[in-house]
């Protein structure tokens, strides 16, 4: 299981990174959907910087649950664009990921260990 959990962390903080190094450097392709949707360039750089940084946390423990939840937050605004957009497609691929996500911040969840020699 533990195997499973690190291939799917570094499948989504590759994407993570991936998708917000394309926002950021405004490619074409996010440029013209997102822009259909009322993002302008800064926006759209926000929206990648936003999804780097939460990819750029993911690795690590201590920031996880964080990364996770920012990347979460950015894919769901990309599924209820993409599903508005009727790209169902995508929009499979988006959820799974963002349901993925989700377990990794249930998983991630910062735990308050109950150690009995503080007593």
């Amino acid at each position: 299981m533990k195997t499973v959990f690190s291939i799917v962390l570094a499948a989504l903080t590759i994407l993570a990174v991936a998708s917000g190094l394309a926002k950021i450097a405004l490619t074409q392709n996010d440029v013209d959907f997102f822009g259909r949707y009322g993002f302008s360039a800064p926006m759209l750089i926000a929206f990648g910087a936003a999804q780097l940084i939460g990819g750029v946390l993911m690795p690590w423990k201590k920031t996880r649950f964080a990364g996770a939840t920012v990347v979460a937050g950015t894919f769901l605004v990309s599924l209820a664009i993409l599903l508005i957009d009727g790209n169902l497609p995508v929009s499979v691929v988006t959820a799974v990921a963002t349901l993925l996500l989700f377990v990794v911040m249930k998983m991630s969840w910062p735990t308050r260990s109950t150690d009995s020699s503080e007593d």
